[in-house]
């Protein structure tokens, strides 16, 4: 159920989520990502039945790629 442009109240109703490769298993800082829908909902992982934040196709993807690039900082 998406209760405004920018999240989904209960993220449990939306399926295809996963984690990346990268977030080793249990630390616990990880992020979930699911995918197949129009916008890309992500949540934490650990609180799997909490809110999850929805951003537009393009705005996931310039995220990942500053990500990537090293171009955030903290």
């Amino acid at each position: 159920m998406v209760t405004s442009r920018r999240s989904v109240a209960d993220p449990s109703t939306l399926t295809g989520w996963f984690k990346s490769s990268y977030s080793g298993g249990d630390q616990g800082e990880c992020l979930e990502v699911a995918r197949g829908h129009a916008g890309v909902p992500v949540r934490d992982s650990k609180a799997a039945d909490g809110p999850a934040v929805l951003f537009s196709a393009d705005g996931w993807s310039s995220f990942v790629t500053a990500l990537k690039n090293g171009d955030l900082s903290a």
